[in-house]
């Protein structure tokens, strides 16, 4: 509670008319005495989507191979804590309130937006908890980003780049969006380009043209294909024979090869074969095509029927998503559960999975304030030529479902704050 009484102040210190800057970040780091020159060993993941997929598959190589590992990640899922890994841990709540008020006190009630404030945040904890390895997320964009305030890194990451946030963009076009992604990666580095779309590729390369890192693309560099049970990966030092990873979905095998790749690929770090397969089976991703097996949500449907979670916002997310339905059984009716703030796309992303579902129930996002009402949603999904109907809340919707069904796929996705709240219920 105390954390939310700070949380909830600093979410006061920025004025929505202010624009998007670096100027407020960089004078409160340079207050804090500029933490961020004293992280060595960075790593930045920039991208639409498969960040944090990408993110917990280098932290699992990384920590099987014994190294420690600082991880900020954006948003969290079920509490704020996960956006601050250190050293093996998430921060614990009196050491995140003692490090919110400290930063909170030096930036004196100065205009300063949330997301800026708690990067900082974490920037000065990573300073203190010395680790091997610092992996950032991105948050929206990156140019303007407050993770963008690094001098030096060792690697960045492009994954998988599409249309999203488009609140925050003056024309919304694919060309902008790699621009503020991509145009200002730092040089004298490691560029790792995941999974692109080929027209998408050409525009990112195009970006980093100039750009003095040295590149590191997907289909060019290293490669990966799905053998009889296993994954094949290859790169210039060699071909792995590799188990499946712990994913669901042929998509994350791209973004389990870009993170092989990286860590093969930096020669501070000396990760193995057995390493990698060894953490590569170990991988967890929460609200990421996750299964449902247990927990107070499957006493709401029978026992036949599989609830599956995704976090999935943007039509990008939605193709990969229409992608694995392909994958399931033909002969199961799958169910959408869906609820989406109010800032996406939501007929693209409806009318990607139009033939693949039955029926959609809409639903509001608990504890949210800006998400698209059901009833609207409802009637975008209608439109798409979908039968779509409401419920009160995410118990409810089960409970319709299963009572007419007995072997039905149940797809929970939408918004990673939705998945969040299921993952809470259960």
């Amino acid at each position: 509670m105390k954390i939310q009484k700070i949380l909830k102040r600093l979410l006061q210190l920025h004025p929505k008319s202010e624009p998007s800057t670096l100027d407020r970040i960089k004078r409160l780091l340079k207050d804090l005495k500029n933490p961020e020159n004293k992280i060595n060993n960075l790593i930045q993941v920039v991208g639409t989507n498969s960040k944090h997929s990408l993110i917990v598959s280098l932290r699992e190589i990384f920590e099987t191979a014994g190294y420690t590992c600082n991880v900020n990640i954006s948003p969290s899922l079920r509490n704020f804590n996960e956006r601050y890994y250190f050293s093996g841990r998430y921060i614990v709540d009196e050491e995140l309130h003692d490090l919110l008020i400290e930063v909170e006190k030096i930036n004196n009630n100065k205009s300063i937006s949330f997301h800026e404030i708690i990067t900082a945040a974490w920037i000065l904890h990573a300073s203190r908890k010395k680790a091997e390895v610092n992996i950032m997320e991105a948050g929206a964009l990156f140019r303007l980003d407050s993770s963008n305030v690094f001098k030096k890194n060792i690697c960045s990451v492009v994954m998988p780049i599409g249309i999203d946030h488009l609140d925050f963009l003056k024309k919304g076009t694919i060309d902008e969006i790699v621009y503020e992604k991509c145009s200002h990666l730092l040089n004298n580095s490691k560029i790792f380009i995941s999974e692109q779309k080929d027209t998408v590729l050409k525009k990112i390369k195009k970006n980093i043209l100039n750009n003095s890192s040295k590149k590191f693309i997907l289909g060019e560099d290293y490669y990966y294909k799905k053998g009889n049970n296993e994954l094949v990966y290859e790169d210039k030092l060699g071909k792995l024979n590799l188990p499946l990873p712990n994913l669901l979905g042929d998509f994350q095998l791209a973004t389990v090869s870009t993170a092989i790749a990286i860590t093969r690929n930096l020669s501070q770090f000396k990760i193995s074969e057995a390493h990698i397969k060894k953490s590569i089976i170990n991988i967890k991703s929460e609200a990421r095509l996750q299964n449902i097996t247990h927990g107070k949500l499957r006493e709401y449907v029978s026992k036949d029927n599989q609830i599956i979670l995704d976090g999935a916002h943007n039509p990008l997310a939605f193709l990969a998503i229409k992608k694995y339905l392909k994958t399931l059984n033909k002969n199961r009716k799958i169910f959408l559960i869906l609820a989406m703030m109010s800032t996406k796309q939501h007929k693209e992303c409806i009318e990607t999975l139009r033939e693949n579902v039955h029926s959609i129930i809409a639903l509001d996002i608990p504890n949210q304030k800006n998400f698209i009402k059901k009833e609207e949603l409802s009637k975008i999904a209608r439109s798409c030529g979908i039968r779509s109907k409401t419920e009160n809340s995410i118990e409810e919707a089960l409970k319709k479902i299963s009572k007419e069904n007995n072997d039905a796929i149940i797809f929970c996705t939408g918004s990673l704050y939705f998945c969040g709240e299921i993952l809470n219920l259960n």
